[in-house]
């Protein structure tokens, strides 16, 4: 009974073993397609996945390009529109009153020139002098002193302006991180800000009141304060309003330019105040030669003022005098 039991259980277990044997050697074929099959649809999913990431990457590739050329438009631009500018005359006496913020009118300036003019001769004349240094004086007070006078204050608010402008700059990106729109944004630096930098802002806020736009605006600004950093200013809000882009951003990069600009120029100045100092003495040895001969011996220097050859000489000399500082001005000047 033992040894029937174990050999129907030895028969069961051979049946059972055939029968997996049998099932397994069916099923075999239709398992490998199902996988073959799994594994061409994950191919083919990765494939599309693949695709559309190309797809992505290849637009935002064109959108780049896209945004680079009307970037690269938009400063060619510019650049043509400044070129027009700087092959046109020089600016009018009226422009150049503007910038150097003088409120008086052209006709003002001119009839106070014209006075000092006057007033300069005629003490000139009273004081004994020739005709032609009377002439010569009336000349230089009616043409030169003014129009060196106005020069000399467009230079000194050019220079209050750039003093002032990266701190407003800093300003701006603060209100626009803030949330605040560019336009509240000037019109709080027109405001609150400091001269000569709120008069410039507040003559954009004027213009935007009767009809330009910000961009338009700002590239007038040119006109009353004529600075590279000014240009670089309006470029930035062009290319912005063109093309767009991180606006706060963009500010921050211009202002910490204008910084290293101001420091670099700094740091110009002070290697250059050796060659500064040189060029001043050697240009006044001259002058201090002739005065100390002058006390020691008066009639010696004084047949330069009685005879006319010694006017001929002194004449010579002040012209190679002024080529002579005129080149030393211009080698020790740089231009950042």
């Amino acid at each position: 009974m033992f040894g029937i039991d174990i050999t129907i259980l030895a028969i069961v277990g051979l049946v059972a073993l055939s029968t997996a044997g049998l099932a397994y050697g069916i099923l075999f074929t239709r398992i490998e397609t199902e996988k073959k099959a799994e594994s061409r649809v994950r191919k083919v999913t990765a494939a599309e996945s693949d695709r559309i990431q190309v797809k992505a990457a290849r637009d935002r590739m064109n959108e780049m390009s896209k945004r680079r050329k009307s970037v690269q438009d938009s400063l060619k631009d510019l650049e043509k529109k400044q070129q027009e500018k700087s092959a046109k005359a020089k600016p009018s006496m009226k422009i150049r009153l503007m910038q150097a913020g003088l409120t008086i009118s052209v006709a003002q300036f001119y009839i106070a020139s014209v006075v000092f003019g006057l007033v300069a001769g005629l003490m000139t004349f009273v004081a004994g002098a020739m005709l032609p240094v009377v002439a010569g004086v009336l000349l230089i007070g009616a043409a030169g002193l003014p129009r060196w006078f106005v020069n000399f204050m467009i230079n000194r608010r050019c220079k209050a302006f750039l003093n002032e402008f990266p701190n407003a700059l800093d300003v701006m990106v603060r209100s626009i991180k803030s949330g605040l729109p560019l336009n509240d944004a000037i019109r709080l630096i027109a405001g609150d800000g400091q001269e000569p930098v709120r008069t410039e802002f507040r003559r954009i806020i004027e213009a935007q009141q009767v009809g330009l736009s910000i961009p338009e605006a700002c590239a007038r600004m040119i006109n009353s304060i004529p600075l590279p950093e000014v240009n670089f200013f309006a470029i930035v809000i062009a290319i912005q309003a063109q093309a767009g882009g991180n606006l706060s951003e963009a500010l921050g990069n211009l202002g910490k330019v204008l910084r290293e600009r101001k420091k670099m120029k700094a740091k110009v100045q002070a290697l250059s105040m050796e060659a500064k100092a040189s060029a001043c003495i050697i240009g006044a040895l001259p002058f201090i030669v002739a005065f100390m001969v002058y006390m020691t011996s008066p009639q010696y220097m004084m047949i330069l003022f009685t005879d006319p050859r010694g006017h001929i000489i002194m004449g010579f000399s002040a012209v190679w005098m002024t080529i002579g500082i005129w080149v030393m001005r211009n080698m020790i000047n740089f231009d950042i």
